[in-house]
């Protein structure tokens, strides 16, 4: 098995510009890659206030964040990619334009190189399809926040080769991650139990069954989740969910992953979540309220 010294990250939003800071950290040089600057700047300094808070906790020393900071490089340019030993796409969740990401990654890549999707629910079969290469392409699934989170969860396609699948594991290991593994079924295993409940807590909104803050503390205090559903709808984006609903609901071909309406609704309304500072909740009031309370205290209300 060929030792990895380089890695590439394509997608600089929440969960690519986590897995490159992961990378850098654990002594990776890395290449971070999206094509809008906004995204690229905005990604550098998310990854340099999390590395910071690192090291304000004791977890890291100054001297390693700067190492980690300067192992990695940020760029639009895909071809910086060609000598990556890695490739791991964390794009948007679309099948038709990932795989054309893959057609190109496949051609810019060196010959060696893994070529891994961080998707949370599309076929890595399919997707491996697209290249020359399919016996080195992989799926893996991180957690959102990645440097937090523990779990990665790891997706061999039909051609996936052995090789392939312990290089994988081994990089998520040296990110200090516990590795599940998963047939590649539509929305693999986290996603196929999570997505399904959160959808089921839209539909007990949408009918009445209770407000929103009784279903989340429902779940918060009587099944001792960390988050209610729909919180945590908000958290990974509600354009996100509908996605894997959908593909939960195509590749499955069962009812009762149809999303729900009220589900669609916001999406269509652009109610997306926290990115959008609005989604299930309204994050623009509780920033405000937030605002006001330490105008008026000095102090944080809690």
């Amino acid at each position: 098995m060929v030792e990895l010294k380089s890695v590439g990250v394509v997608g600089g939003g929440q969960m690519g510009s986590g897995i490159a800071q992961l990378a850098a950290m654990y002594g990776l040089d890395v290449h971070l890659i999206d094509t809008d600057p906004v995204a690229l700047s905005s990604a550098t300094k998310s990854i340099s206030a999390s590395i910071q808070r690192f090291v304000s906790k004791g977890q890291i020393s100054q001297a390693a964040a700067t190492d980690a900071l300067g192992r990695l490089h940020c760029t639009s340019n895909l071809e910086e990619l060609c000598s990556s030993d890695f490739i791991i796409e964390a794009i948007v969740e679309s099948e038709d334009v990932k795989k054309k990401l893959f057609i190109n990654l496949d051609k810019i890549a060196k010959s060696t190189a893994i070529l891994a999707s961080n998707t949370s629910s599309i076929s890595i079969t399919r997707l491996a399809s697209a290249t020359s290469r399919p016996q080195q392409v992989i799926g893996m699934h991180f957690m959102n926040p990645p440097p937090i989170m523990k779990l990665v969860e790891i997706v061999r396609g039909a051609d996936t080769s052995d090789n392939t699948f312990y290089a994988t594991k081994a990089l998520a290991e040296r990110f200090g991650k516990i590795v599940i593994c998963s047939q590649d079924y539509s929305g693999f295993i986290v996603n196929r139990i999570l997505m399904p409940m959160i959808n089921e807590a839209f539909h007990a909104l949408y009918t009445g069954v209770a407000t929103k803050e009784d279903i989340d503390t429902g779940m918060k205090l009587g099944t001792n989740h960390p988050m209610g559903p729909l919180e945590l709808a908000d958290f990974i984006g509600l354009d996100v969910c509908l996605s894997i609903m959908r593909v939960l609901h195509a590749g499955l071909g069962d009812s009762k992953y149809s999303p729900c309406p009220l589900l669609v609704q916001y999406v269509d309304a652009g109610r997306l979540g926290k990115k959008r500072g609005i989604g299930v909740y309204d994050y623009r009031k509780l920033k405000n309220h937030f605002n006001e309370a330490r105008k008026s205290k000095g102090a944080l209300p809690f």
